[in-house]
């Protein structure tokens, strides 16, 4: 047998074990894949460059799952070229390539995997191939003119379209009613002149039936067209079904609708439009394109829970209680949750809230809509909005187009198959928007009150009642939210946690939950509170505690090791043991400088990770006139650096600063890490003194860190992050703080602990900044001079 081996470097090819028929080369074959390992076969294919899939023909098309031994010796490698998926099933259009033979199997599940063999085509010629190849195209036209118009006008194009003998004996044993295994000999042969013996007695034989074939309908011809006879067996169908008690199935399928739409609970006119829907139904046929998308259509309409919902529990001491269990602190944010439930319990009628949860990542936005779900004992269902760029997500597609679906927001409600279920809205900040339009926009309605009332899905095209679902966002920033739905929802924000509040969350919730994910039992793993500090601030940066998790994730594993391997002594982890199972720190956090050089300034930031520590470093440049700006600032910050020059220059005098050396001098202010890009106007402050320490040439105190806004005329104005701001001066070591007067109510919402070890100086006017960070700033040159010398 002439062969090659398979040199194209795939580890094989998926198979498709063909149950009634075989694939030749250089024809097209429809398939359909209904079975799971053949789907998995074809998605595996269609996930390649080259779509090719081995078919082989299965000796027993019972057989379901079947193995190499109840395949053909021989089959074809076939490329998909066309593609369309049903409801459970994918057709596919194949056209054959080259035949083949398996070689080892790779795989067997979840589908069938070969290496294969290559076979070359039969190209031996001679009197007798000739001679054969004659015999067979005239049994071949005497077959055409006994077979249907039809077969005779496509049988005629394709052997005529075809010039090698072999490739005509495939066609023309494809397009007759040979068995399976004849055909399979027939793909097996080795040379044209054994192939072509087989077609010339395959045809032979086919000659003789359609002969008979032609004498018993001359004998039994009748004037019926075909509509008359279609007619006719259509009728006596319905007799017989009618006598035996039976139904079409078309006719079944309408019935049990019908059934099911009696015991649902339907509004009148949703029931009206069910009810023509289904008349459509009985009218068509199953083969009809239309059929299965009117039925996919009013399968939808009577899963939808149009009146079925689950009782609330207002229990607002199960509620309060939940989400203590399941949440550490968020004092605020649990109780005005508790203020929602008691006004659903005291109002019935009152519409389902709309929260949104803005926060750092990793601070239990999720989890804390699960707990209300669990504490109001209502279906819980969460959907993802980070990246969605079409409005027909949310809205759904109208029938007419192929492949339509209903929105996210109708499929949530099908799952969860009540109509007052919690419905999340995950990453609500994160929306795209492009031709194919706004998915914000859409939103407005559905979480506008006086709206969703009725909302109207293009895919069910009818009014269906959002009020009673509990709709709950969440978000890192509200920046990207237009205002327009931002006025449609509650703002409720969840601040990041002290290393404290992360020390108590891990020791109440995570340390336990990793144990138990590890297989680790009680006493197995003891962390120290050293320990837990120490991996809280050398190994983690962020506002949440998602970090924090996976290293206590990994401790819990590595741990887990030891015990699976033999050695089930427990382990007490202390803060000089942590490196043993994590490795050198990996964060090397911005802490206080214990002694900085004049113009250096520590400032205080905001990011959607929490709060972080910002050097602001300013040097004069001799002989230079220009203010030189790095540190990727972004335009809001450089107007501050620019405002608090012109201040500075302005007041001079004022300051006690030599406007002499402020005219001859350039300035350069950088703001570390240079890779980072840094917006906001809470920088003013420091900006202003970096500069004002430059020009004194006074180094302000290493211990005080500081935040806010400045205006030309020297207001401090209030920013927002304060408590990520104060934390992250906590956690890098700051004693004092300066902040805006203005602030000082937003302090409620830090730790008590934290409040007590802050020293925190609140200023409205930048001179009383100067006063507090600069020593001996107003003093002559010479009293600045003994202060620096003496700290």
């Amino acid at each position: 047998m002439d062969s090659a081996p398979d040199t194209s470097g795939s580890p094989g090819f998926p198979v498709f074990p063909l149950k009634n028929g075989v694939a030749f080369p250089n024809m097209m074959l429809p398939i359909t894949a209904g079975r799971p390992a053949s789907l998995a076969a074809v998605e595996a294919a269609l996930a390649t460059e080259d779509k090719q899939i081995a078919i082989f023909a299965q000796r027993d098309p019972s057989v379901e799952e079947p193995a190499k031994e109840d395949l053909f010796p021989v089959g074809t490698l076939c490329v998909i070229r066309r593609m369309q998926r049903r409801e459970g099933a994918i057709q596919v259009m194949l056209q054959g390539s080259r035949r083949i033979e398996p070689v080892e199997v790779v795989q067997t599940s979840p589908f069938p995997l070969f290496r294969v063999r290559y076979l070359s085509e039969p190209e031996d010629t001679g009197p007798e191939v000739e001679a054969l190849h004659r015999t067979m195209l005239e049994l071949a036209a005497r077959m055409l003119s006994l077979g249907p118009p039809q077969m005779q006008i496509d049988l005629a194009r394709m052997v005529s379209d075809l010039e090698r003998p072999i490739q005509q004996a495939y066609v023309l044993s494809s397009m007759t009613a040979i068995d399976v295994e004849k055909q399979n000999r027939l793909l097996a042969a080795n040379s044209q002149l054994d192939a072509l013996r087989l077609v010339v007695d395959y045809l032979n034989h086919e000659v003789q039936v359609l002969e008979v074939q032609s004498q018993i309908s001359k004998a039994v011809e009748s004037k019926m067209t075909k509509e008359q006879h279609e007619m006719m067996l259509r009728q006596q169908l319905r007799e017989i079904q009618a006598q035996l008690g039976e139904s079409s199935p078309e006719q079944a399928e309408v019935a049990e609708l019908r059934r099911r739409m009696e015991e649902v609970s339907l509004p009148e006119s949703v029931r009206k439009d069910v009810e023509k829907e289904l008349s459509r139904l009985e009218r068509m046929s199953a083969n009809s394109p239309d059929y299965q998308i009117s039925r996919s259509y009013v399968d939808l309409i009577l899963d939808m829970p149009w009146e079925k919902t689950t009782e609330d529990n207002l229990d607002l001491a199960n509620a309060r209680a939940i989400l203590d269990e399941d949440h550490f602190d968020l004092r605020e944010v649990k109780d005005r949750i508790i203020e929602h439930l008691a006004v659903m319990k005291l109002n019935s009628e009152a519409k389902a809230p709309i929260l949104c949860f803005v926060g750092p990542p990793g601070v239990g936005k999720t989890s804390l809509g699960q707990s209300i779900a669990r504490a109001l004992g209502r279906v819980f269902e969460r959907m993802s909005l980070g990246g969605l760029h079409d409005e027909a997500e949310l809205r759904g597609h109208r029938r007419t187009y192929v492949g339509a679906m209903p929105g996210r927001i109708i499929r949530a409600i099908r799952r969860a198959a009540v109509k007052n279920p919690l419905l999340m809205l995950d990453e609500i900040d994160k929306l795209g928007r492009d031709f194919r339009g706004d998915p914000a926009a859409a939103l407005m309605e559905i979480l506008d009150p006086s709206q969703n009332v009725a909302f109207q899905d293009n895919y069910l095209d009818l009014p269906f009642d959002l009020s009673r679902v509990f709709f709950v966002g969440t978000a890192n920033t509200l920046d990207s939210i237009p205002a327009p739905l931002l006025d449609r929802i509650e703002v409720l924000r969840l601040p990041g946690y002290s290393d404290l509040e992360k020390r108590e969350i891990a020791r109440r919730y995570i340390l336990g939950r990793r144990m138990q994910d590890a297989g680790l039992k009680d006493g197995q793993l003891v962390v120290g509170d050293e320990a837990l500090d120490y991996i809280i601030r050398s190994y983690t940066r962020e506002a949440g505690v998602r970090s924090l998790e996976r290293a206590l994730g990994r401790i819990a594993r590595k741990v887990a090791t030891r015990v699976a391997e033999g050695n089930t002594q427990p382990v007490t982890l202390t803060r000089e043991g942590v490196m043993e199972y994590l490795g050198p720190p990996r964060l090397a956090r911005e802490l206080r400088r214990q002694s900085l050089p004049h113009g250096v300034v520590p400032g205080l930031a905001w990011t959607e990770a929490g709060g972080e520590v910002l050097y602001v470093e300013a040097v004069l440049l001799p002989e230079g006139r220009d203010l030189l700006l790095t540190g990727q600032l972004g335009s809001v910050m450089q107007e501050s650096a620019k405002a608090a020059q012109s201040y500075i220059w302005s007041q001079a005098d004022a300051l006690g600063i030599d406007k002499e050396r402020i005219r001859k001098s350039g300035v350069h202010i950088h703001v570390p890490a240079g890779a980072t890009p840094k917006d906001g106007p809470s920088a003013g402050v420091t900006m202003a003194t970096a500069l004002a320490s430059a020009y004194t040439a006074t180094p302000v105190r290493s211990d005080t860190a500081m935040t806010g806004e400045i205006t030309l005329s020297g207001l401090v104005l209030p920013v927002g992050g304060i408590k990520e701001k104060m934390l992250a001066a906590h956690r890098a070591g700051f004693n004092r703080v300066i902040l805006p007067k203005e602030n000082e109510p937003d302090l409620a919402e830090l730790p008590e602990q934290v409040r007590k070890e802050l020293e925190l100086v609140f200023a409205e006017r930048i001179e009383e900044v100067f006063a507090a960070a600069i020593p001996g700033f107003g003093e002559a040159p010479e009293g600045r001079k003994a202060v620096t010398e003496a700290r």
